[in-house]
């Protein structure tokens, strides 16, 4: 079994069997005609369960030949055009390079003897991302799992520096449309989610200021601390930016840490057009960012950052057997000093390779370009009669809801736009996601792909409607 080690004996091996694997890959890219195939979890699941996993093929064609049939065929395809659901992205092909090296060389970026040079680009990359953040020159960060783990890891350092040592006390403000990590962190965090304060949002689906004033004052009147205020760069749903100067001066009226979770929205960073959009985020006390979705990266490529390095010893903990408290003296760059991750990979090598082959402007160019797409979406919606668009989209997620000619209950209408959005996944002829809007279900494009076109989206509409006047046309045959 030593013939399957990677090492100088079987580098030949190694070249033919990832080419095999890589061969197979580009193969099912270039002629994958829709996004998914509709396959259910009862059709697919015998197929997998049935793989005696104690015996194995022995070779990688067969391996690959059985790859086919459990994963391959039935995959979700973010490159298609037509798959317009989460916030997944296609990914840049000097990405993939990266993460073909990074794997097969396999460096952990805890410590110095285990990665090197590895550690030196993600210090790189997050001087350079904190630069175009705007955070000075204290500011430091890790690279990170994705958006959770980083909201987590500000969160836990904005615990450290709150002025209360009585949990109890602690509050952390954020819009009703943040990311649920935000709740999840404060349960992890010891604070219950009892200590996460709910701000309603305008019409705009942004943060309201004065109701965030009012909160904040009220919480002081209390005796609570107000521990955090997370602002939303770039909302899951509706993709809506916070009013981050007004939300920064709150925070330094009352002694807030501000965390500006910019995960979805950190495109802007490197766009040539809209960077502006993001003014106010170089006052944060920590802000996250997900390279994996508006930069094109492969999962997974996040990292959380922060104005104050210093803040980062709250996730440090000294192992004799791996990071002693000498090599801080003997100036050694350990980076797991930082994480809340110990074994962690290289990610940040394929951000590095996408900036070296391609360039900051090439990456925003094409978030711009997703963004000018989701434009023109939502003009088409407005236009269109079967559909309610709630909110001109900030950066590239459109949010909306059929609605029939006939009048009927907003129960029968949230009932058509489900079962549209399940009939549409069961065709495999496109893949959109859904999500409540004030207790209604409706319907949601995220655009992350420049491939897609606003015929492809016009299309994927007219689908839709027919999904949704199918189930009603049936229902009211059956109701009569």
């Amino acid at each position: 079994m030593r013939s399957h080690l990677l090492n100088d004996e079987t580098a030949e091996q190694y070249r033919r069997s990832v080419t095999e694997g890589v061969e197979r890959v580009a193969q099912k890219i270039a002629t994958t005609r829709r996004p998914f195939t509709g396959v259910t979890p009862d059709a697919l699941a015998p197929t997998v369960n049935s793989v005696d996993l104690d015996r194995p093929l022995g070779d990688t064609a067969a391996a690959l030949d059985e790859l086919e049939e459990v994963y391959l065929r039935d995959a979700v395809y973010f490159h298609h055009p037509r798959y317009v659901a989460h916030l997944n992205c296609p990914v840049v092909i000097p990405a993939l390079v990266g993460e073909a090296v990074l794997s097969a060389v396999n460096s952990s970026l805890d410590t110095w003897d285990q990665s090197a040079g590895g550690t030196l680009i993600e210090r790189r990359l997050i001087d350079w991302t904190a630069s175009r953040i705007g955070l000075g020159d204290a500011a430091d960060g890790v690279f990170t799992s994705g958006g959770t783990q980083s909201n987590l890891q500000a969160l836990l350092l904005a615990r450290e520096e709150a002025k209360t040592a009585d949990l109890a006390k602690l509050r952390i403000f954020t819009s009703e449309s943040s990311h649920f990590s935000v709740q999840k962190s404060a349960q992890l965090l010891g604070l219950g989610r009892s200590a996460v304060v709910s701000i309603p949002t305008d019409r705009d689906r942004r943060m309201q200021t004065v109701v965030l004033a009012a909160e904040l004052a009220r919480c002081a009147a209390e005796g609570l601390v107000p521990m955090a205020i997370v602002a939303t760069a770039g909302t899951t749903d509706f993709g809506s930016i916070d009013p981050l100067h007004d939300i920064a001066g709150l925070a330094d009226e009352y002694g807030a840490w501000m965390h500006v979770d910019a995960a979805y929205g950190c495109g802007l960073l490197a766009s040539p057009t809209r960077r502006h959009l993001l003014d106010g985020i170089e006052r944060a006390d920590s802000v996250t960012v997900d390279y994996h979705k508006s930069f094109f990266q492969p999962v997974s490529s996040s990292a959380v950052l922060v104005r104050d390095g210093a803040t980062l010893r709250h996730a440090t903990y000294h192992a004799d057997y791996l990071n002693p408290r000498r090599t801080v003296q003997e100036r050694i760059p350990n980076q797991v000093d930082k994480s809340l991750q110990t074994t962690r990979r290289f990610d940040a090598l394929k951000l590095w390779m996408t900036l070296r082959v391609m360039g900051a402007d090439g990456i925003g160019g094409l978030f711009d370009e997703v963004c000018d797409l989701a434009a023109a979406g939502f003009d088409l919606l407005a236009a269109d009669p079967r559909y309610d668009v709630v909110v001109r989209p900030s950066l590239s997620t459109l949010v909306f809801r059929y609605i029939p000619e006939r009048i009927t209950s907003p129960e029968e209408i949230d009932r058509a736009n489900l079962h549209a959005r399940k009939a549409l996944f069961a065709s495999g002829e496109a893949v959109i996601a859904g999500t409540k809007v004030d207790g209604r279900q409706y319907l949601k494009f995220t655009l992350l792909n420049p491939e897609t076109t606003v015929q492809d989206i016009a299309a994927v509409l007219d689908l839709i409607a027919g999904h949704a006047e199918q189930y009603l046309g049936e229902n009211l045959v059956h109701a009569s």
